[in-house]
Parts: C-alpha cells; sequence; structure tokens
C-alpha cells in the first residue's frame, strides 16, 4: 500500500495538482469500479483514503437482519457478529472489501476514469492560471534547448514551448536562463490549452515598457504606436497626457536606467523613442529618425500617402540597411512613404509602405552615412 501513496504523491506532483483534489478523483473512480462488482449497492459504498496514515480502504455498509439477506445490502445477525461483537438487529455494519477482488477490468476503469478526471483538472487549472495573462508579459525559465533552437521554458511549474521563430532573431538561449516571453493566445481551450508565447512580437516592447516605465504605467505618458524587426530595430512613438512630463525623458529615464534594462533584455536591440504628434507631417519626419527631413508632403490623407524630402547626405540613413528605417516609419506612422533627396541629381526615388514594399537605387556612395554617426543622443539607444 506504500506504493499507492507514492505513485499517487508522484502524480499529484507530475500533474501539479493538489494532493486532496487528487484523492477525492481517486475515490470517485474506485467508487465507479466497486459498483459494477456490486450494482445493488451504490449508496452503500464508501472509500477512506488516508495520505497521513497509508490507509486506503473500501467498506460496504449493510443493515443487520435476523432472517436470510435478500442482497449483498443485508447481513444475517450471526454473520454480522462476526464484524462487530455489538451489532443489533435494523443497525448496520462495514463489510471491508477486498479492492483485488474487483478485477482487471474493474482496474483498468478505475484507471482510465482518473486520466479522465486528471485531464479535466489540469485544463480547468491552466484556463484559471492563465486566463488572465493572455496578451500580458511573464518570467520564464529556459529549462530545455533544443539542436534546432526551439526552447522549453517553465512558469510555476507549467512547461511552455518557445519556437525558434518565436525568438529574437540572433539570441542564443542557455539552460537556467531567466526571459521575458509575451503570451500570443490561449489555443484549444475546450480540450488541452496550449499556451502560446513568443519574445519577436512587438507587443513583447510594449509591455517592456510599462513594466520599466512608471509613466507609462499608471497612464501619464501614452504608447500611440509600435514598430519592430526582432533583433534589429524598434520604433516606439510616446506621448505625454501631462504637459510638464516629458514623455521621451521618462522613457529613457535617470542615467539612462529605464530604457537600459529594456534593451538589455532585448539583446542589444536598437529602440529609436519618436515623440508623436497630432500633427501628421510632424510625426512622419520624426519618425524617420535618426535622418534629418526638410520637408514632408501629405499627397493623401484617404490614401495614407506622403513625399518626404531629405538631405543628400541623409538620404541612405533615412532609408536605412535594406530599407529597414524607412520600413519602420512606415509601419509606425501608417502613412506609404516616398523619399526623395534635396537635390535629385540621380532622379533617386524610394517608396515605403507599411506592407514592406519596398523599391530604391543605392545612393551615390559619396553620400552615404552609417546609421551610429547620426543617431541622437536623446531618442536612439543601443547597448
Amino acid at each position: 500500500m506504500d506504493n499507492f501513496f507514492e505513485a499517487l504523491s508522484s502524480l499529484g506532483s507530475e500533474a501539479n495538482v493538489d494532493i486532496e483534489l487528487l484523492i477525492e478523483k481517486v475515490k470517485s473512480a474506485m467508487l465507479k469500479a466497486a459498483r459494477k462488482a456490486y450494482p445493488d449497492s451504490e449508496e452503500n459504498i464508501r472509500v477512506d483514503i488516508d495520505p497521513e496514515t497509508k490507509t486506503f480502504d473500501m467498506f460496504l455498509i449493510q443493515t443487520v437482519v435476523d432472517d436470510e439477506p435478500l442482497d449483498d445490502n443485508e447481513v444475517n445477525i450471526d454473520v454480522a457478529r462476526t464484524i462487530d461483537p455489538n451489532a443489533y438487529v435494523g443497525g448496520t455494519v462495514e463489510k471491508r472489501l477486498d479492492i483485488a477482488k474487483f478485477g482487471r477490468a474493474a482496474a483498468q476503469s478505475a484507471k482510465q476514469s482518473i486520466k479522465g478526471d486528471l485531464r479535466e483538472i489540469n485544463r480547468e487549472r491552466i484556463l484559471n492560471e492563465f486566463q488572465d495573462l493572455e496578451n500580458d508579459l511573464i518570467t520564464c525559465q529556459v529549462t530545455q534547448v533544443e539542436p534546432g533552437g526551439a526552447a522549453t521554458v517553465q512558469y510555476n511549474k507549467n512547461e511552455l514551448y518557445l519556437f525558434r521563430n518565436e525568438q529574437i532573431p540572433g539570441e542564443i538561449l542557455r539552460e537556467g536562463q531567466m526571459i521575458k516571453v509575451y503570451i500570443t493566445t490561449i489555443a484549444n481551450k475546450m480540450k488541452k490549452p496550449i499556451i502560446k508565447i513568443s519574445r519577436a512580437r512587438k507587443e513583447l516592447v510594449k509591455r517592456l515598457f510599462e513594466l520599466e516605465i512608471p509613466e507609462i504605467y499608471d497612464g501619464t505618458v501614452e504608447i500611440k504606436s509600435i514598430s519592430r524587426e526582432a533583433g534589429s530595430r524598434t520604433k516606439v512613438a510616446v506621448w505625454s497626457k501631462d504637459p510638464n512630463v516629458d514623455a521621451i525623458g521618462a522613457c529613457i529615464g535617470p542615467k539612462r536606467s529605464r530604457i537600459s534594462a529594456i534593451v538589455s533584455e532585448l539583446n542589444g536591440e536598437k529602440i529609436d523613442i519618436i515623440p508623436y504628434s497630432e500633427k501628421s507631417e510632424e510625426f512622419i519626419a520624426k519618425a524617420l529618425a535618426p535622418a534629418t527631413v526638410l520637408h514632408v508632403k501629405i499627397l493623401s490623407e484617404e490614401e495614407r500617402t506622403c513625399e518626404i524630402t531629405v538631405p543628400n547626405n541623409q538620404l541612405s540613413l533615412a532609408i536605412g540597411n535594406r530599407g529597414q528605417n524607412a520600413k519602420l516609419a512606415a509601419k509606425l506612422t501608417g502613412y506609404k512613404i516616398d523619399i526623395k533627396p534635396e537635390f535629385d541629381i540621380f532622379k533617386q526615388a524610394t517608396i515605403v509602405d507599411s506592407s514592406e514594399k519596398t523599391k530604391a537605387e543605392a545612393p551615390s556612395p559619396t553620400t552615404e552615412m552609417t546609421e551610429s554617426e547620426t543617431v541622437p543622443e536623446e531618442s536612439s539607444v543601443e547597448e
């Protein structure tokens, strides 16, 4: 019987289920098995399981009679007194049942019933634990990294799977490492819930800002939009509801402490903090940081198209490596952006929209500048 309680304890730990709840499920399963052996005694069978004393007993409660019993629910007074010397006609005695006599089929039925109950318990437990965390941030520990890069992480004894394409490109996870992940959705809620997590979504950055920056958490500073190429660069547009609070300064923090914590969590990913403006022209110009914009012309508000003019020596900076800066600016503002140099000697033009379609000719080598040469101290961060 000790083996039974050891297995019960092990099962409770593996399934992350409270032992008392598991005992109730075992009792229920054993009752179902006993009813097959004693079909007429459904209401008269009791199961006692006590993990402290390590006792597991089943009893059939029988009414004492002075003549021949009609069925298993009755027992003759002479037999009853062999169980309890104080038995009397009209009273009851408890006949201990031999669990082994239920047979293999009954035991298998009980086992299947327990498995089914555990699945339902586990389903409800997962939903109760994670339903309020959907679209939120959690901190997990990496427990296993597969050769292909996919990882298993653990949160409150729950194992979650982080696919390679949901990780930050270029990051190498290590077993034992603590990481933050974003819960994108809970799938298959009616059967076996699957918690889908990510470190590549832009929502992860938003939650990190809320976590690290009190002014965003309390609503004083608002994130208006985010665009991200995970592992490379993110643009975050912020706006302060309080004219006395500097939105960008709040995000950077004293000695850049707040933004540095976010960049560190993102493995050095560059972050441009953009001041949001309700004036489209102004917002679009700021979104192309670190490049300087000379002029913004809205071509169509309905089609969300605009034309941008930049100094010739800022053209490659405005476009960015493989068009990245322009793409992120287009996603951030929601405008299709046509970037042109101030002096259109080579008739160069770049059109970028939020669908990431890019058409560009390489600018003259004499006009190229690296992004690190022009990143404003106050708005772009990289470790």
